[in-house]
């Protein structure tokens, strides 16, 4: 890899607490976004506390800022999003045209997401297949998703990990969606009775409030663990894959 493009990496504007966990030589990337920090600015003032601490233009997708030594901006297009209240596994693109192959990845479902997310109570069974529909409206500015009244398809597999012996008790699930829906994991955790923990939307209120006290952390306990998917780019045919570690806040104690 060159120089050149190694500096790119090496010097990216980051916000807090954001590190690079990936990159390729075609330039594509990942990075760990922390609970609390915004995918994108979405209003002026915004900057400091999203991935990158520069502008973003909103059309585009893409974030847009100046190297003291280079006279032409440097560019880097967000491929997918995250709630600012879930960490974890955030792609990026520094080549415009390669932006534009991953997304339409995304599109044809070809790329491969696993989740990690504490939530009250236990699954009924370890392994199950949850199929859903889904339709999901913008109220008061805020997105809302709401199961089995709308068309919209919504497949995650899910796998219990483990679940704790005390009380509150909560479990820790992979979860590893089909489709990708906005706030999809969130709502079908909560319509099967297993809220995620820290969730102020959908999550169970009392509960969380308990949990926020004992454990000493707010956050919703929603992580993308991994994404995985191959691409054809330049007559070759390339494998990304990228992990975010498990925060230590989502250690089950007895």
């Amino acid at each position: 890899m060159s120089a050149e493009k190694e500096n790119f990496w090496s010097t990216l504007p980051l916000g807090r607490d954001v590190t690079l966990l990936a990159h390729d030589a075609s330039g594509l990337a990942a990075l760990n976004k922390p609970a609390g920090v915004l995918s994108h600015p979405n209003a002026g003032g915004d900057e400091p506390r999203s991935l990158l601490t520069v502008r973003y233009t909103l059309e585009g997708e893409f974030y847009e800022w100046k190297s003291a030594a280079e006279a032409a901006p440097r560019r880097l297009w967000l491929l997918n999003r995250l709630d600012s209240a879930t960490s974890g596994v955030v792609l990026v693109c520094a080549d415009e045209a390669l932006a534009h192959e991953i997304r339409a990845q995304f599109k044809r479902k070809r790329v491969h997401k696993v989740y990690a997310a504490l939530v009250f109570s236990a699954p009924r069974a370890p392994i199950e297949l949850w199929k859903d529909t889904l339709a999901v409206q913008r109220k008061g500015g805020q997105l809302r998703a709401e199961l089995n009244t709308g068309r919209v398809p919504a497949e995650t597999k899910m796998s219990l990990v483990r679940t704790s012996r005390g009380e509150p008790r909560v479990s820790l699930l992979r979860l590893e969606p089909h489709t990708g829906r906005s706030h999809q994991l969130r709502v079908q955790c909560a319509q099967r009775h297993l809220p995620i923990v820290g969730d102020q939307t959908y999550g169970n209120f009392p509960r969380n409030r308990e949990f926020a006290k004992s454990a000493g952390t707010k956050r919703m306990f929603l992580h993308s663990l991994e994404t995985r998917f191959d691409y054809e780019w330049k007559g070759r045919t390339h494998v990304f894959s990228a992990a975010a570690p498990l925060p230590e806040e989502f250690t089950l104690r007895s």
